[in-house]
């Protein structure tokens, strides 16, 4: 799975919070592991022309999705078909984001993953114009946003072990970390050695 961000709203944003929960969002979706997708963060200005543009609504927003290609859940890797190259295009608003958060009393980060999920099921063709719409995408998008969280707390729990086993092996001399630059004596071949330029 292809992602890009770019980031011109002028707004510091995680992007590799944003990044992980759209290729978990789009991996616990089934989606064909070949398509690419998209993420664009821009200022109210910008939210607020492509609102009217495409949605004939006044002012910003908080997400929009732009899909480019037809697809369904269950686009497996080991289909006949490749499925399609290009998922679409997700664009965020960050500074409505985090005045929305504040609203909600939700932290930004939260709400970031919580809208980049909301915009992966868009692009998959899921909507809530209707109840009936709008119960289906909003449970399935907060089953997704906790099976992400409890993935990345599973995922730091791991890393917070090695780093407690890589210096308990260090503290005792059991690690080469040290000896990485230490290497064994090796016999003079009489040349000097190259160097990165």
């Amino acid at each position: 799975m292809s992602i890009e961000l770019a980031n011109e709203s002028g707004v510091e944003a995680p992007a590799e919070l944003i990044i992980g929960a759209a290729r978990f969002a789009v991996g616990a979706m089934d989606v064909n592991p070949a398509a690419e997708l998209s993420l664009l963060l821009v200022d109210e200005d910008t939210m607020a022309d492509m609102h009217v543009q495409w949605m004939d609504l006044p002012g910003p927003t908080d997400v929009m999705s732009f899909p480019m290609d037809e697809l369904v859940p269950g686009g497996r890797p080991d289909a006949a078909e490749p499925g399609p190259a290009i998922l679409g295009d997700i664009v965020i608003c960050p500074a409505f984001a985090k005045r929305q958060a504040k609203e909600a009393r939700r932290s930004f980060d939260h709400e970031l993953a919580m809208l980049t999920i909301h915009g992966v099921l868009h692009l998959l063709g899921y909507d809530h114009a209707e109840p009936e719409e709008e119960k289906e995408m909003f449970g399935l998008q907060n089953s997704i946003l906790e099976e992400f969280y409890a993935e990345r707390h599973r995922v730091a729990q791991v890393q917070r072990q090695s780093d407690r086993d890589t210096k308990l092996l260090t503290n005792i001399g059991f690690s080469d970390v040290a000896s990485v630059d230490a290497a064994p004596d090796a016999p003079d071949s009489g040349q000097t050695p190259a160097k990165d330029t």
